[in-house]
């Protein structure tokens, strides 16, 4: 990942097509949108874009250069407000649901967990892909979204929707990463 702009590119691109899923996800809601909200992983998988929750848990195996995390995570949440906020002007009814959902989020440590368990499925999904099979994606982006479990890259623009900031996002960040490094700990530790 030497060419940053490539890597910036691919970072908008990837939080446009998690934008795509979080829109649908806003406005249809449970339970269709959720299965919906996969085909935004899907496309990210198959279209190799770069996506941070995506791209962590490989961080060392892939001897991914954490500046080059660091400009991932950058484009996506900045991609993704902006996506979010656009969303909200073509579409002003889902300004409503996206505060709704703002409004249910806390700086805590039960958001915390959240958010590691969203990082622990991004991760397994991820990682089943990478093994042949979209199965991961199909099925682990409906489970973290009916479990209430936090995805930073989706929250950056169900805020971007609702046109506003919450402190909750950097501990999603911070969650995911944890997380899905985590778990490829775990599963390095198995294939030993």
């Amino acid at each position: 990942m030497k060419n940053k702009t490539e890597l910036l590119r691919k970072s908008v691109g990837a939080a446009l097509l998690i934008a795509l899923g979080d829109y649908v996800l806003l406005k249809l809601g449970q339970p269709i949108g959720p299965f919906l909200f996969a085909l935004g992983l899907v496309g990210v998988c198959y279209m190799g874009q770069n996506l941070f929750t995506g791209k962590c848990g490989f961080m060392i195996a892939d001897r991914i250069p954490p500046l080059d995390l660091l400009l991932i995570l950058a484009g996506n949440l900045a991609a993704g407000w902006v996506f979010g906020w656009i969303f909200s002007v073509a579409d002003p009814g889902l300004t409503a649901a996206a505060l709704e959902k703002v409004n249910s989020w806390e700086v805590s440590l039960p958001f915390f967990i959240k958010a590691c368990l969203c990082g622990v499925v991004m991760y397994v999904a991820v990682l089943l892909y990478r093994k042949g099979t979209p199965l991961g994606i199909i099925f682990g982006i409906p489970l973290f979204i009916f479990c209430g479990f936090q995805h930073c890259i989706a929250n950056v623009i169900t805020l971007g929707v609702a046109v506003t900031f919450d402190w909750s996002l950097p501990v999603a960040v911070l969650g995911n990463f944890a997380g899905s490094l985590f778990t490829w700990w775990i599963s390095r530790t198995v294939d030993q």
